[in-house]
């Protein structure tokens, strides 16, 4: 059937035509081929500021001040331009396209930080149902922190770690939560993961998971904790319970569930008994290389389940680009359960075929969120998968090289989208 490249009959089309099930996002995508941007203005008069990014939804641009003081918030606007007469005088206009407020409007400048604190300007993130931004304020961070009962030994200290709900139509602050004396990794949002209204931070110094649930009225709900213990009522067991002897201490709970699913995999996947005793023997080799691995990351598959990434302290410490020289390993954690239902080394072929499979899990902070459909990824695109496919030939360590590369590679625009 022939179709016409013509916007007037692309739009006709479209009210009188019916797509095929599940191809009525590409139809839409269909119309930036008529709608492709053709100029470039450069060297525009910008206002001295730090700028982040766009909000998701493009309704806002996040900036900050250069002392990484305050907040500046921007609402683009369209350009225009009109005159009288039939000669147009084309030096106001370029004189129009050089200034920022052409562009955008200030909302607000609003202070976060006292005086010893300041801005992580690498940390943002976008609650596009109720318009929220998420801001993180910082001290500056110690290397040589004394130990603490619970903190692990070589990870750094922050003195405050402050993280700030934002209602970005007006600046009104609507919550905040403090974490003293600990270390969260901000940069690009490592430590932080944001899944429709679920917020979930990992505490690296004392290896503690936080879910927070942020309600519409704009509060920060601590809903549960993750860590040294996995149920509410764990610590009241124990502490009735079991006597505890005065300097032993216990496995904390996510490491014993970790150790309790590795030994039954061990166990139960084997039944000759000559090699489960072999592979028994490796499990208690490696035993002390498991209680040594540490919580990297956290991110949420679903609202139910968990993806913790575990490693040596040194790779969780150091920059995020440089954490694939480092071994770890992947965990899928079931909150409701506090079971532990899945265990991959970073290079376990099985994880990459279910990264590739269910890729939009790996990714996806929203279910719901509008731009999600418009993303190519190799679930729904072949030319994506192609590349993913291109990409594992050259690497020696497939699963986690993508991990870090392919999520970096999202695009939501049409004009960058590989599914155009």
């Amino acid at each position: 059937m022939f179709r016409s490249n013509n916007v007037a009959a692309r739009i006709f089309e479209r009210q009188i035509v019916t797509p095929r099930p599940g191809t009525s996002v590409n139809c839409v995508r269909q119309f930036y081929e008529n709608l492709v941007p053709n100029y470039t203005v450069y060297d525009v008069d910008c206002p001295d500021h730090s700028f982040r990014k766009f909000t998701d939804d493009g309704q806002y641009l996040i900036s900050f001040s250069r002392n990484h003081q305050e907040l500046i918030v921007y609402r683009p606007i369209l350009l225009s331009f009109s005159y009288k007469g039939e000669n147009c005088d084309f030096v106001d206009i370029h004189q129009k396209t050089k200034r920022f407020d052409s562009y955008f409007t200030q909302l607000y400048s609003l202070p976060l930080v006292s005086s010893n604190e300041f801005i992580f300007k690498d940390f943002f993130l976008y609650v596009e149902s109720h318009q929220f931004g998420i801001f993180a304020t910082t001290t500056a961070q110690s290397q040589d922190a004394s130990a603490t009962e619970g903190a692990i030994h070589g990870v750094p200290s922050i003195e405050k770690i402050t993280f700030h709900l934002v209602r970005l139509k007006d600046g009104d602050i609507l919550d905040e939560k403090v974490f003293c004396n600990d270390y969260i990794n901000l940069v690009h949002s490592m430590g932080v993961f944001l899944y429709d209204d679920l917020l979930c931070i990992l505490s690296l110094r004392y290896q503690t998971i936080h879910i927070m649930q942020i309600r519409d009225s704009g509060n920060l709900v601590l809903v549960r904790i993750i860590g040294p213990f996995c149920r509410e009522d764990d610590e009241l067991y124990l502490n009735s319970h079991v006597p505890v002897a005065e300097g032993s201490h216990f496995l904390n709970g996510i490491k014993q569930r970790l150790l309790s699913f590795i030994f039954r995999i061990t166990w139960n996947d084997e039944t000759d008994p000559i090699l489960r005793v072999h592979h028994l023997k490796k499990f208690y080799f490696h035993f002390q290389d498991y209680i040594n691995l540490i919580m990297w990351k956290a991110q949420f598959l679903d609202r139910h389940h968990l993806l913790i990434k575990f490693g040596s302290v040194d790779g969780g410490v150091s920059r995020s680009t440089d954490h694939h020289h480092h071994p770890s390993f992947f965990a899928v954690y079931n909150m409701e359960s506090t079971e532990i239902i899945g265990f991959y080394q970073n290079s376990a072929e099985e994880l990459y075929c279910l990264f590739e499979q269910f890729y939009d899990h790996f990714q996806a902070t929203s279910r719901n969120s509008l731009h999600l459909r418009f993303i190519s990824s190799p679930c729904n695109n072949v030319h994506a998968l192609d590349q993913l496919l291109g990409m594992k030939t050259k690497a020696c360590n497939s699963a986690q090289i993508f991990l870090v590369v392919i999520i970096s590679c999202d695009m939501t625009s049409d004009y960058l989208s590989v599914r155009t």
